[in-house]
């Protein structure tokens, strides 16, 4: 069997190390759901501690979760909404 990717809309920010580009993290940055040192972010998910470099996008999921993602993936994923 084959199955298709149900089609949703998420948030994502392309993290470059600036303080821009975490600012809509700030909530769980203070909760210290989300960690950051230097130029990486790290985050707490189900699946254990993921880290974050320059240059992934940093998404919020279905049910609110975050998650990093490797820009390859996430272009070849995900098209912008307007």
């Amino acid at each position: 069997m084959k199955y298709r990717k149900k089609p949703i809309v998420i948030d994502a920010v392309k993290f470059d190390g600036s303080d821009e580009s975490v600012d809509w993290l700030l909530p769980q940055l203070v909760s210290q759901e989300i960690g950051r040192s230097c130029n990486k972010l790290y985050i707490k998910t189900i699946e254990g501690v993921m880290e974050a470099n320059m240059g992934d996008y940093i998404i919020r999921g279905v049910q609110g979760e975050f998650y990093p993602c490797k820009p390859d993936i996430f272009e070849k994923t995900y098209d912008i909404v307007e």
